[in-house]
């Protein structure tokens, strides 16, 4: 099984723990370090269109996407929030290929570095066992009906 990591370069110190929790729940499940692709985006606004860009290509059976976006001031959080989401879910159904929702969206540093510690709590290491479960899920099914 291959699977690509999409995920946002925007509020890195948060990103990276979320790509750590995913690669390590790739790791257990026994996905070599060489089945995986990390595609890094600018910002989880990109998150949907590298995702499916990566599922078009035929060459994974599924994307994880990771981001945070982190409540401020204005409301840029609401739109860039829906736009990743709906996208994401888009992509998603375009391709047939399972895209796992790892995009946090939270009120503060603090809320996103609670979702991205180490371990069984990161938010990075559950949407790559989400995508997993799918992949998973989808071979069982066979493929798709033309």
């Amino acid at each position: 099984m291959r699977v690509a990591i999409v995920v946002s370069r925007f509020n890195d110190f948060v990103t990276e723990r979320l790509l750590e929790g995913a690669q390590a729940a790739l790791r257990d499940a026994a996905i070599a370090d060489g089945n995986v692709e990390v595609l890094r985006v600018p910002g989880a606004f990109e998150i949907p269109m590298a995702a499916q860009r990566v599922a078009e290509s035929g060459k994974v059976s599924a994307v994880v996407c990771l981001g945070c976006l982190i409540r401020g001031a204005t409301p840029h959080f609401e739109y860039i929030a829906s736009a990743c989401a709906h996208g994401i879910t888009a992509a998603a159904a375009a391709t047939g290929v399972p895209m796992a929702f790892g995009v946090l969206t939270t009120n503060s540093v603090e809320e996103a570095l609670e979702r991205a510690v180490a371990g069984d709590g990161n938010k990075g290491r559950e949407a790559a066992q989400a995508a997993l479960d799918m992949a998973t899920l989808f071979q069982s099914v066979g493929d798709r009906p033309s």
